[in-house]
């Protein structure tokens, strides 16, 4: 057993991967040969990931907060405090606090045998994150990664 009772200080999630201010906590890294990581990612209103897939899928807890969650050829859904979203190996996906609310979820992820956890993919459009509850745009296409110019963060 072992009990880690210091984290890593907390770290500001990098441009090329996030849109809006998003700050990483990492909770759980375990050593080889565990694979497994675990994150605590805190999300401002309107911040989100880019476009992403991961090799052994990813689950995301929120245990604060509400935020958006969408698939390639799915709706936007929203996600709250105390749901849990499975995301299926390889699913090219995107997740973040929704319009109005700060939004905190916790990753888990295993990584690949080399050692990564996520593929990243083209900043996520603007009207790619209307809200269920609004008209939305037709779904990215079926074939392929979405692609877009960075959305402004003003």
């Amino acid at each position: 057993m072992h009990i880690t009772r210091r984290r890593p200080d907390s770290v500001p999630g990098a441009a090329g991967n996030f849109t809006g201010t998003v700050w990483l906590d990492e909770v759980a890294a375990p050593a080889a040969p565990s694979r497994l990581r675990m994150f605590s990612v805190h999300f401002a209103p309107g911040a989100r990931t880019a476009w992403r897939r991961h090799p052994h899928g990813q689950v995301l807890h929120v245990p604060q907060g509400e935020g958006l969650v969408r698939r390639r050829g799915g709706a936007t859904e929203t996600i709250r405090a105390g749901d849990t979203v499975w995301i299926e190996p390889d699913e090219w996906h995107w997740h973040g606090a929704g319009p109005r609310t700060f939004m905190t979820h916790l990753a888990v992820v295993e990584a690949a045998q080399a050692g990564t956890t996520t593929e990243w993919g083209a900043h996520v459009c603007a009207e790619d994150t209307t809200p269920p509850d609004r008209p939305r745009p037709a779904p990215p296409p079926a074939e392929g990664l979405p692609t877009c110019t960075p959305c402004s963060t003003s």
